[in-house]
């Protein structure tokens, strides 16, 4: 017997943020966690240099680490179907435990997938996800307020860190959804 494939329609909020950064996206609810992760990494716009972990009431996905007696459920064989069921369910992705980028993520809808969609795809989003490294929620707070004030001490350093100038308002659909389609996954 052939199990029904169904769409997840999902929502990640990045914590602490105001106004707020958010995606809202579609997934195949049979992806791995492993799997999510690499859709989240692109749909925030994250760059996946740093490690991370889902959370849903005690219990923790990722890779465990033995030598630092860190526990977790395995994410590449726990599908996403298996944590979130119905909609309103909910867990937290956490990425960079040192800049401590908490998202949460919650079960919008579940429907059955009648077009046989397999790709990953962002609905909707507002505002530009942080630079990596900037120091967490805080820091970006400060890196915007010294990027967005030539008098600002740091403002020259800041700029020339980034390259150039930061528009915190920017979230470009189309592009999210092209490096989505970038991506390959197993389905099975």
């Amino acid at each position: 017997m052939v199990e029904e494939q169904q769409i997840f329609r999902l929502k990640v909020t990045l914590r602490g943020s105001r106004p707020p950064i958010w995606r809202r996206f579609e997934v195949p609810g049979n992806v791995t966690l492993r799997q999510l992760h690499r859709i989240l990494q692109a749909v925030m716009g994250w760059t996946d240099t740093h490690l991370h972990q889902f959370q849903q009431g005690q219990v923790s996905y990722g890779e465990s680490d033995p030598e630092f007696g860190v526990r977790r459920v395995s994410e590449k064989k726990t599908r996403l179907r298996d944590v979130l069921q119905k909609p309103g369910d909910r867990m937290s992705y956490q990425y960079d435990f040192g800049d401590g980028w908490e998202h949460d993520l919650v079960l919008e809808a579940v429907a059955p997938n009648l077009a046989g969609k397999l790709q990953p795809q962002v609905l909707q989003g507002r505002r530009a996800c942080p630079p990596e490294d900037v120091g967490g929620i805080h820091g970006y707070y400060e890196f915007l307020e010294a990027i967005g004030n030539p008098e600002h001490p740091s403002h020259q350093d800041m700029v020339e860190w980034w390259g150039g100038p930061f528009d915190a308002g920017a979230f470009d659909l189309d592009d999210v959804n092209q490096a989505l389609s970038r991506m390959r996954f197993s389905h099975s």
